[in-house]
């Protein structure tokens, strides 16, 4: 009886983590730095309020279209490979089968076993062994614009409803300490998800984003003392 033996890799997990923290650190710096340095230039509650709402809707279209087109600039050149890989499957078939063949050579296999290989899987589906083995490209990893748009905007929105919820809810006189402090630990759990999850030293991936969140709240602190205005 054959077993299976089945193994998770942290490594497989890292591609939507990563985009899932960035887009949630973003919307929690972006927006507690807009509200801390409105807030800082002596602005009312409600103009704060407007200006974190502004800041959430405007940086989910920005994450989005931004992601969009990145993603789909990808999925253009995969598309126009494997064109260009079924176009040369059928008019050399040959020089294909070789091209393969020495690509299984270069991973340890001896020719002939190379050869039969790359005959056995050409005998299947050739293109899906072409693009998977030649251009890297399998069904699982093809890049996905809509998806990855729509994956960007959320987490953007799940990031920056922080310190939106707490303009609404903290004091007038408090709004600049209670932004900060709320964003900062926020932006602490996050660093400490991703780094436990991708398998790095939690206490510094947390620190790492609040040190830099923190940077980003006190710039914008200091703008909004200095000019005293809306910025």
């Amino acid at each position: 009886m054959l077993l299976v033996h089945n193994e998770s890799h942290r490594a497989e997990r890292i591609g939507w983590l990563r985009a899932a923290v960035l887009g949630a650190n973003d919307g929690t710096i972006s927006v507690a730095s807009l509200v801390v340095g409105i807030a800082a230039s002596g602005a009312e509650k409600n103009n704060i309020l407007l200006t974190g709402v502004a800041g959430l809707v405007a940086g989910a279209m920005s994450m989005a279209a931004g992601e969009y087109v990145s993603v789909q600039s990808q999925a253009d050149t995969e598309s126009a490979d494997i064109e260009r890989e079924r176009r040369e499957l059928r008019d050399q078939p040959e020089s294909e089968l070789a091209e393969l063949t020495s690509i299984y050579v270069s991973r340890g296999l001896d020719q002939p076993l190379a050869r039969q290989v790359a005959e056995k899987l050409m005998s299947g589906d050739a293109l899906v062994a072409h693009a998977r083995d030649e251009l890297g490209i399998t069904e699982s990893l093809r890049a996905r614009p809509i998806q990855a748009a729509l994956a960007s905007a959320i987490s953007f929105v799940v990031g920056a409803i922080v310190p939106i919820i707490t303009v609404s809810l903290a004091p007038a006189a408090w709004v600049t300490e209670a932004s900060s402090v709320t964003a900062l630990f926020t932006l602490a759990g996050l660093g400490a998800t991703a780094a436990y999850a991708g398998g790095a030293p939690v206490v510094k991936g947390a620190l790492r984003v609040a040190f830099w969140g923190a940077f980003a709240m006190g710039l914008t602190a200091g703008v909004g003392k200095l000019f005293g205005t809306v910025v």
